[in-house]
């Protein structure tokens, strides 16, 4: 009888331990709910996102004309301005131009100018004196030069137009023919070139033509600078 009633009892509790698990408690209900709740938001956000954008990778390419340099490496012209020399005054100048661009940087430059030196200050004052004859006021000089181009550029005139440029330095040497006598001759300076177009450069140039002189007496170096404006052409 005892053993029966133990197996009725045991019976009767496994069947309620079953119904248990089949009932869900109210916090089981918000659990639930909370595990659905983002699936639900990320389902929604994928239907309503846009599709990804697809970039076209070609690029509209801008023209641009840029002057260069002819190809050719000789370049000949002439120049004009004023030089002083030294005790005579200053004077017209004129001569002509060759060149040589070794590489882009260096370049070789041949140099031949002439003027006509004016009167001293002592030959002003002393009326009839005259330190030179017509013939040996002619100041003719030769120079050969090695230039390097300091400072390639651009220069720009207004807003749509760029031109080439280049700031230079020279140095050489030379004969200067003047009062009658050949003079070896030191020759230094700076330069500004700019190119208009690829085949003309227009030219700056400031360059001091040293030499030894004893003409008024006394023994010195004389310094004879010139300012020059001259224009090129590339061949």
């Amino acid at each position: 009888m005892e053993t029966g009633a133990r197996v009725l009892l045991l019976t009767a509790l496994l069947a309620g331990l079953t119904g248990c698990s089949s009932l869900r408690w109210p916090w089981q209900g918000d659990r639930a709910a909370a595990a659905e709740e983002p699936q639900s938001v990320d389902e929604e956000a994928r239907q309503t996102a846009e599709p990804p954008r697809v970039v076209d990778p070609t690029v509209e390419r801008r023209r641009v004309k840029v002057a260069k340099i002819d190809s050719e490496n000789v370049e000949v012209g002439a120049y004009y301005g004023a030089l002083s020399i030294e005790d005579f005054g200053t004077n017209p100048v004129y001569g002509v131009r060759a060149a040589y661009h070794i590489t882009e940087d260096f370049f070789l430059e041949a140099n031949i100018g002439r003027s006509v030196a004016g009167e001293t200050s002592f030959e002003t004052l002393g009326g009839n004196v005259q330190l030179l004859t017509g013939d040996e006021r002619r100041f003719t000089y030769y120079s050969l030069s090695l230039g390097y181009n300091l400072l390639p550029g651009e220069v720009y005139i207004g807003r749509n137009l760029a031109m080439n440029s280049a700031l230079y330095l020279i140095g050489g040497i030379g004969s200067t023919r003047f009062a009658g006598d050949n003079r070896f001759t030191v020759n230094f300076g700076a330069g500004y070139r700019v190119l208009p177009t690829d085949w003309l450069a227009i030219h700056i140039d400031v360059q001091d033509h040293i030499f030894q002189s004893d003409l008024l007496g006394k023994d010195k170096l004389t310094n004879n600078i010139g300012a020059y404006l001259g224009a090129t052409v590339f061949f």
